[in-house]
């Protein structure tokens, strides 16, 4: 549900604040993923800099690592946001509307679920994980480091239950589209 609706058909009052509820929250993640990008090349070019000069930063690696590991699971929040995760939907593509709506609720709700998973296990980790930190940067708890994970997850639920919302009320097919559009926009 990307667009607003350009057939003059009206939108519900709740589609149209999912819609724009969904597009800030994208622009958010937007804002945190390409600040991350920026913080993660400027580091690696610190790094290079330093090392050519012979003089290596002895946290250039770790520091990286961890900044990419943020970068990854922070975009994925992003992608979900934009229904941008690789799928296959050639075969949902073929189930009349009712099906393909049934179908794609429960694929999110599994979704959804394993999210909600990932984010409770993620979140009981981060006690044990006391005590550790950062081999380079010993001030660093790791606690902080795998916080990504959790944080992300509900990031990735929020996003993906707007697209279930959206699938839940959906009345009517959508408007045709390419091949594979439905599933990849979540019926609109």
């Amino acid at each position: 549900m990307g667009a607003p609706r350009t057939d003059g058909a009206a939108e519900a009052p709740l589609a149209a604040d999912l819609r724009r509820f969904r597009a800030r929250y994208g622009l958010l993640l937007e804002w945190v993923v390409g600040g991350l990008m920026v913080i993660l090349a400027a580091e690696v070019t610190l790094g290079v800099v330093f090392r050519s000069s012979g003089h290596s930063l002895a946290w250039y690696d770790e520091v990286a690592s961890v900044l990419l590991a943020w970068l990854t699971f922070y975009g994925s929040a992003l992608a979900s946001v934009k229904r941008a995760h690789i799928g296959c939907p050639e075969i949902v593509d073929q189930m009349v509307w009712s099906l393909k709506r049934a179908f794609n609720i429960f694929a999110q709700v599994l979704v959804i679920l394993f999210f909600l998973l990932l984010g409770w296990v993620g979140a009981e980790i981060l006690p044990i994980l006391h005590g550790d930190a950062l081999v380079s940067l010993p001030w660093v708890p790791i606690s902080v480091v795998q916080s990504v994970i959790p944080i992300s997850a509900v990031l990735i639920v929020i996003a993906e239950a707007t697209h279930l919302i959206d699938l839940v009320i959906a009345r009517e097919p959508p408007r045709a589209g390419p091949p594979g559009s439905a599933l990849a926009d979540g019926l609109h």
